[in-house]
């Protein structure tokens, strides 16, 4: 590589790594995601965006005009094959505090679930209870998720043409019990930035396939949809996800969200002059005193 084509890929990464520390910025402002003497634990899986958002949060946390903590934990689910030296050594390495988790959950999903069939529905769920429970147990305040813009795009279709409901991942989630607070300071981000930044940073990505089960089609026809449209229209996937910013209840059909049952008629007074000049009748077979007064019913 010469000195020219060295100076262009140092330029796109600063820009690259720039553009990922703007977005998680925001992300964490808009949302009000990390406040004052905040105890944030960063979900380490090891793979890509889990150290993406690791490495940015110890960034951010540098900058920030206020003080939080990051503590690292990572789940060790048992899986077969897993190199639990990784992200110790990794975290070591930072030098910055950390726990791993053991939680022997590979042999009861193994057991609960038939062969051939998904385990990551009750994978998750046993993941999640044990990380809220640990986060309790260290005084963590908030739970960092490595979810990215990507994602969160793919589960709001994933839920419309399989789950019929328009539901997607929140940036910021109080649980059920509202005992924990969990989120995804990479809601901003794309998929394709984070890898390229972890290409960049090498940083010790293990395998997210050692558990032996069945990709999720589902998603991945998802993904492959998204990546179609990416290629076709770019900025579809983000005008996608804004408008899950910018939701119109009334413009939908769910009756808990808008009440459309009692929708009144309201001709009293001025009406603000519409858009357009009224139309003129041409020719009409109904009397002008058929015509029926609502004003005062």
């Amino acid at each position: 590589m010469n000195q020219t084509d060295t100076r262009k890929e140092s330029l796109e990464y600063n820009k690259l790594q720039k553009r990922l520390r703007r977005n998680v910025g925001n992300a964490i402002i808009d949302y009000n995601m990390i406040e004052e003497n905040d105890v944030v634990m960063a979900c380490m899986s090891g793979g890509k965006d889990s150290f993406a958002m690791l490495d940015i949060l110890l960034n951010l946390k540098k900058v920030a005009p206020i003080h939080f903590d990051v503590v690292a934990v990572n789940l060790d689910q048992k899986q077969p094959g897993f190199p639990e030296h990784i992200l110790p050594d990794y975290f070591e390495r930072l030098n910055i505090p950390y726990y791993i988790v053991d939680k022997d959950t590979y042999s009861v999903v193994k057991e609960k679930i038939p062969e051939g069939k998904t385990t990551c529905g009750l994978c998750s769920r046993l993941r999640r209870g044990t990380l809220y429970s640990f986060a309790e147990r260290i005084g963590a305040t908030k739970i960092a998720l490595g979810h990215h813009l990507d994602d969160i795009v793919e589960t709001l279709f994933l839920n419309i043409f399989h789950g019929a409901r328009m539901k997607a991942m929140p940036p910021k989630l109080r649980s059920d019990d509202g005992r924990n607070v969990v989120i995804r300071p990479l809601t901003y981000c794309r998929e394709k930035d984070l890898i390229a930044y972890a290409e960049h940073k090498a940083f010790p990505i293990i395998p997210c396939n050692l558990c032996g089960s069945q990709e999720n089609l589902q998603r991945q026809a998802i993904k492959a949809m998204l990546s179609e449209w990416d290629k076709k229209e770019p900025g579809r996937v983000e005008s996608v996800f804004k408008s899950i910013q910018n939701v119109s209840p009334s413009q939908l059909a769910d009756r808990n969200l808008f009440d459309f049952v009692n929708l009144p008629l309201e001709r009293e007074g001025e009406r603000e002059e519409y858009a357009f000049t009224e139309a003129t009748v041409s020719s009409s077979n109904i009397d002008k005193a058929l015509y029926i007064d609502v004003t005062n019913l």
